[in-house]
């Protein structure tokens, strides 16, 4: 898949977001770092079991042209794929999706950390006339986050440098047509969406 972004925009917003955390100090400590921990199997080597990558082993993929801000090649990451049509990826979407998972964890590479760590717990939502908003992250997740459960309070400077990034990817056809399918499974399910900004 072809991103319109730029990895200088990429790290622009990688930037951005190294300036705020969710709160002050180390959420990691409130979980020992449930959403960083990874299970015992490794995940196969992308080029030569792409079909045997377990998407459902804890990770995150990357939005379309992320993968270019890394090498491939970093020592604390398992690299895997998979092809966007074969699984419920945007229509738009077409070729491989790439997913990591951290080798290091609970010590964070924290500088270098991908997208979906950088926001979490936060998750862009659209509404029907297109607005965006940012809501806590909804849907399963294989582990329990005290900041979702117990709606701990976020920073507020999290929360508006978040809006921002979202605000800058969402300029992608690519990242727009995901965010807007996300956003319509959520209304389609009638799950709860509690605004946080703006």
């Amino acid at each position: 898949m072809k991103s319109s972004i730029k990895k200088q925009t990429f790290k622009a917003i990688y930037r951005l977001l190294d300036k705020v955390s969710p709160i002050s100090g180390d959420c990691g400590k409130l979980c020992n770092s449930i959403c960083c921990t990874c299970s015992d199997d490794t995940m196969p080597d992308a080029e030569e079991h792409p079909s045997d990558f377990n998407v459902d082993s804890l990770g995150l993929y990357l939005l379309p042209g992320e993968e270019k801000v890394f090498s491939g090649k970093e020592d604390w990451l398992d690299w895997g794929w998979i092809m966007a049509e074969e699984y419920e990826f945007p229509e738009s979407w077409h070729g491989k999706v790439y997913f990591l998972r951290c080798k290091t964890a609970p010590v964070c590479h924290r500088k270098n950390r991908p997208l979906q760590c950088r926001v979490f717990p936060l998750a862009p939502h659209l509404d029907e006339d297109g607005n965006l908003y940012m809501i806590y992250h909804s849907g399963a997740l294989p582990y329990s986050c005290p900041l979702i459960e117990e709606r701990m309070p976020l920073d507020p400077s999290f929360i508006k440098a978040t809006y921002t990034a979202w605000a800058h990817l969402l300029r992608d056809p690519l990242i727009f047509d995901l965010v807007e399918l996300d956003s319509e499974e959520r209304m389609a399910n009638h799950e709860p969406v509690e605004i946080l900004y703006p």
